[in-house]
This record gives structure tokens, sequence and C-alpha cells, in this order.
């Protein structure tokens, strides 16, 4: 494998940072851009270059141009999808304009290929088939799906207008160890996060909605095979599998050795009942499939969580 310059974006958070690792293990000069907002300094990888930045900022964009980045893996974002109903304009003006910020200074320098960090769980709206292909109508709920679609359309445009290579990899709901347990992207952390601290965790409504919970080792494996990819492509990344949030709830409790029941709260007003996306497609054509099983990867997220706690370090906002 030639060794390339990429520019991980976020690359001091839950998913980036692991993305960072692996292409790091593979000999690739890695820049980090990161603002911080959640991402963590700790997460940061020795070996990376780090610059902290807006990507809206016109340094991000100087810097794409002058480090020449050839490749753009893009997970930097406003990730909070309640935040994107309350306040759409910032929400696009990060996950929208800031994206085009980066591909605009990159197309005019050295990028040939990006790989975007897009949405499964947020993109299908309510499904009409179980699990999702790519294929599924795309009808997101919220401006923060509508915004992921939107720059995987502006990817199709530089693709056919500047010829740039792009992958867009439709996340189911991702967990592993670095997530954040605050906020609402994260329910596996959070839930964690209660059981380890003693306090108690709230499921939102019945707790039978399901979701399809994939394991972040699995998500690097995508992100590592699509930077070699040529054209232009969509793909899921997603088990196919529905989990309700009550049976991850008590697969949790079990994992860290915690009897202690949920609280049952209102349920959220809008929020998907179901949700569940095939990588039938991604195993096809780049070889790659989820693998690690849920028991697993909650296994292997409680005792990472455990072990921080051990130590005294709980996440901090």
């Amino acid at each position: 494998m030639i060794a390339r310059t990429v520019c991980v974006t976020g690359g001091a958070g839950f998913i980036g940072s692991h993305v960072a690792d692996a292409l790091l293990a593979q000999g690739h000069r890695v820049v980090i851009v990161d603002d911080l907002s959640s991402g963590r300094k700790e997460n940061i990888p020795a070996a990376a270059e780090f610059h902290l930045l807006d990507i809206r900022s016109p340094e991000a964009a100087a810097l794409i141009a002058d480090a020449g980045v050839e490749v753009l893996v893009h997970h930097a974002a406003q990730m909070d999808v309640r935040r994107s109903v309350a306040d759409p304009v910032n929400d696009a003006s990060i996950n929208v304009l800031g994206t085009l910020n980066l591909l605009e200074a990159g197309r005019k320098a050295a990028l040939r290929q990006v790989v975007f960090a897009s949405t499964g769980g947020a993109m299908y709206g309510e499904q009409e088939r179980f699990p999702a292909e790519e294929t599924h109508p795309a009808r997101p709920l919220s401006p923060y799906g509508v915004a992921k679609l939107a720059v995987e359309r502006y990817l199709w445009f530089f693709h056919r207008e500047h010829g740039l290579d792009a992958v867009a990899l439709r996340y189911a709901n991702v967990y592993g160890p670095r997530q954040n347990p605050h906020g609402e992207a994260g329910v596996v952390a959070i839930f964690l996060d209660r059981l380890l601290s003693g306090r108690e965790a709230t499921i939102n409504g019945d707790g039978l909605q399901t979701r399809d919970y994939v394991f972040v080792a699995d998500v690097v494996a995508a992100n590592v095979a699509a930077v070699s990819r040529k054209g232009f492509a969509i793909y899921n990344v997603g088990t196919g599998r529905e989990s309700t949030v009550v049976d991850l709830y008590r697969l949790l409790a079990e994992a860290v050795g915690v009897r202690r029941p949920a609280a049952h709260g209102p349920g959220k007003p809008g929020e998907q009942r179901r949700s569940a996306i095939t990588s039938d497609l991604l195993a096809r054509e780049l070889g790659v499939r989820p693998e690690v099983t849920l028991e697993d990867g909650l296994g292997r997220t409680a005792a990472w969580f455990a072990a921080r706690a051990e130590r005294g370090d709980r996440a901090r906002d």
C-alpha cells in the first residue's frame, strides 16, 4: 500500500480517533483537524499531526491545501439530532458549509479521495423494509439527516465535475471504547456511565424501539477499505440485526455485573420505531462486513468503561 497524506477531521472524537489509529498503523501520514467541541485530546494518536481548527475556518481550508492532503476522511460534524432540530442553521453551517469549505480547498490542491461519515440510522426515516439497503428511499426526519444527504449529493457533484473519488459510509448506531456518554448520540456509553457510577438509567418510552448497533472496529475496517476505492459509492455499515433498547440495557447490566432496573421516561416525539441496515453491498464490493456480535462488542466496551471507572476517569462533558 502506498503511504499517503490523510486528513482525518474529527480525529479527536470517538470514531475518528480509531480510524486515525488504523491509518497510522498502515504507514500513512495522518493530519487531524478537530475543534475539540466534543472530541478529547487524549484520543489523538501521538504519531498524528494535530491542528485545533473549526472546519468552517479559512485556516482549515488552507491546511488542506498547504499540507498536501491527498485523502480526506471526514468525521467532523454537529452530531446531535435534537440540536439540529432546534437550530438547523447551525447544523447546516457545520455539516454542509464546513464540508464544502474543505472540499473546495482540497479539489484545487492535492485532494483525490474523500471518505465521508454519513448516517444510516437517520437517512431512511421510517423504513419500508428491513434491513434497509442503499437503494431504500432516503427520507431523513431531521436537519441532521438532511445535511448528511446533502453532502452525499455534493460529493457526487465533486466526483462528476472535478474527478474526486468519494465514498459515503452510512453508519448504523456505532458504539465502542472512547464513546462519549454525554449527549444524545451514544446510548451504550450513556447506559454504561450510569451503571458504573451507581446512577439510574432512563429508557425513553417502552424501550421496544429497535436499532442496529455496530461495533467501532467494524466501522474502522470499512473506512480503511474505502480509502482505496475509486469512483463514487455509497455503502451501509450495519449488522442488519435489530435490537431493542430494553435488551441492550439488559446485556450491558449483565456485562458489568449490576442488577439494577432502568427507569422508563416519556417517549421522544418523532422517534423512529425501528431501524436496521444491511452491509451486503459493502461486503460484495469492498470485501468487509461487520463481524463483531453485539454480545462480544458490548462486553469489550463494558470492559473499557469499567477500567476507566476504576482509574477514576469517567468521561467528561
